[in-house]
């Protein structure tokens, strides 16, 4: 099966090749036989119902300084391909939801991975509480008595924007701490989107845990430990990743939502889990596999492919 795949995502120079799972994928598509073409959201066009794109023949190779090579710019029809991977960073605002109604056009002729409807329909932070009991203690409000009430009820409290990435603008507040009024003033003068606001979880001093999870099935973990003196476990503000097994909570959790993830077509998913919550459910632009393959000798590259060819084949 030699298939032609666009692949829409944030700027091919600069991702880093050890850490990126769009690259591993990338790589793993080649290794198919299969040929890629790259484009940047800001590229993507539809006009009287036709998607396209303007971008390039891709080719990738893991060399330092030079792992991507390009062809020509040219101008594609999204429809003439098989497969789109749908996997530019979020924020997901308005920019991202509208590629969104862009590639559900040609979806599901053309597979998009994710479901770009389900994608939409699934902002992380929001789309994890569907699952009953699975969360720990949550507010999502703009509203000041509310976000205060909650953090009278909890005392330690985390606060952080309902559609950031990455760790940013994660607030811890202790009981006692004077800030918080100051805080949601910074995120009122930010934007008009409410917050999220969690009872803190001590769990996380023993790690923040990413479970991989293609087509509802767990294949892989990987925990990451908040450095000394931080909050936050994202490795790139300086959490140390350690090999992971699944507990049995964990797995009862992935039992709980894989089933729901693949009907919906979410094939290639990352969630977070600390102790025995449940805090996100990452579909836009998950990642993490090369550090699980690292640590545990896997390939889930492979297992996303032959879960995407598998559907395609259906």
């Amino acid at each position: 099966m030699s298939l032609k795949v666009a692949i829409q995502m944030d700027p091919v120079e600069t991702i880093n090749i050890n850490g990126d799972s769009t690259f591993a994928l990338g790589l793993e598509a080649q290794k198919r036989g299969h040929a890629l073409f790259y484009y940047e959201p800001k590229n993507l066009s539809m006009r009287d119902g036709r998607v396209y794109a303007r971008g390039h023949a891709l080719t990738l190779r893991r060399e330092h300084g030079n792992h991507a090579s390009l062809g020509a710019e040219e101008v594609l029809n999204l429809a003439e391909f098989d497969v789109v991977l749908l996997r530019q960073d979020p924020p997901f605002d308005m920019s991202y939801i509208t590629t969104t109604h862009m590639l559900e056009v040609i979806h599901p002729k053309v597979l998009v991975v994710n479901n770009p409807s389900e994608v939409r329909n699934a902002p992380e932070k929001i789309f994890a509480t569907r699952y009953e009991g699975l969360l720990p203690p949550t507010l999502i409000s703009r509203d000041p008595h509310e976000i205060k009430a909650f953090r009278a009820e909890f005392g330690d409290i985390i606060v952080k924007p309902l559609f950031g990435n990455g760790g940013a603008g994660v607030f811890r507040l202790r009981e006692g701490d004077e800030n918080l009024a100051s805080l949601l003033e910074m995120f009122g003068m930010q934007n008009r989107e409410p917050i999220i606001v969690q009872k803190y979880l001590a769990d996380v001093r023993k790690g923040d845990k990413r479970i991989i999870l293609v087509d509802g099935k767990p294949v892989g973990a990987i925990n990451r430990v908040p450095a000394l003196g931080e909050a936050r476990s994202n490795m790139h503000v300086g959490g140390r990743p350690e090999k992971s097994m699944l507990t049995k909570r964990e797995q009862e959790i992935c039992e709980m939502i894989g089933p729901d993830l693949k009907k919906r077509g979410l094939i290639f998913v990352g969630i977070d889990v600390i102790g025995d919550y449940l805090t996100e459910i990452n579909v836009t632009s998950p990642t993490g596999i090369q550090e699980i393959d690292r640590f545990d000798g896997s390939d889930l590259s492979k297992l996303v492919w032959d879960a995407i060819e598998g559907r395609l084949k259906r």
